[in-house]
């Protein structure tokens, strides 16, 4: 058996977990929460997304033009770190600078879901995705995680939560911050992007057949987490894995 084959195969059995759901409903404070439970990896997909049009905006690409921007998503250099307070976003860089409040506004929210409808944008980004599977796990966070990118996944959760409820978590995250935002305009950011997301003909946003959907409108982080690790002790191939 060659080396690359036999790495494949490794990578294969390395256990995921797929959070998939629209803009603010908490994927990415749950994803860590899981990891540090787990002790997996994280994949903030959306991220990546994000990114792509932060760093078009940085190199003064428009966001038409499709074929910049994904040579610029195929040398995405970015990494992702814990954040040390409770319940705020993964540390994110790019280029080794800081960006975890930069691509948080609700303009790079926009510019992630106009960039995620361009398939050689997807392509690019896909075997970067793929990449973070490695032992011991992988929670990966996204939009089509479990649909498209890990559709073998061990577990796969569908959170969502309504519109207003999501602008009025991202509104206290960046007021919090002292990030200045409307929330009137928050929520028909959100709205309009739901309908991209959904909408698109590459990998809408959707759950997967076999996904467990958690409205989180009127739950906790807490009592979200709670859900998912029961889910997970329930005898999920990723728990079984974790445990050995």
């Amino acid at each position: 058996m060659n080396a690359e084959k036999k790495d494949s195969e490794n990578i294969s059995v390395v256990p995921v977990i797929t959070i998939d759901g629209p803009s603010g409903s908490g994927k990415g404070v749950i994803t860590e929460r899981l990891a540090k439970i787990t002790g997996f990896h994280i994949l903030d997909s959306g991220a990546l997304y994000r990114l792509v049009g932060y760093a078009a905006r940085l190199d003064h690409i428009e966001l038409d033009q499709e074929q910049a921007l994904a040579s610029l998503a195929a040398v995405l250099d970015v990494t992702f770190s814990p954040n040390p307070e409770p319940d705020q976003p993964l540390r994110i860089s790019l280029r080794q600078q800081d960006v975890t409040w930069e691509i948080r506004t609700d303009q790079a929210g926009v510019d992630a879901s106009i960039v995620a409808r361009l398939a050689s944008v997807r392509r690019a980004l896909g075997e970067l995705q793929i990449s973070f599977r490695k032992p011991p796990g992988l929670i990966a966070d996204g939009r089509d995680m479990g649909t498209v990118v890990f559709p073998a996944a061990d577990l796969k959760i569908f959170l969502t939560a309504s519109a207003s409820a999501r602008a009025e978590r991202r509104y206290k995250q960046l007021k919090d911050k002292d990030i200045d935002v409307s929330l009137a305009a928050l929520l028909k950011s959100i709205q309009e992007r739901d309908a991209r997301d959904t909408g698109r003909a590459i990998a809408p946003l959707k759950p997967a057949a076999d996904a467990i959907v958690i409205d989180s409108t009127m739950l906790s982080i807490d009592a979200v987490v709670e859900q998912v690790t029961t889910l997970l002790k329930k005898g999920t191939g990723a728990w079984a894995f974790q445990q050995k």
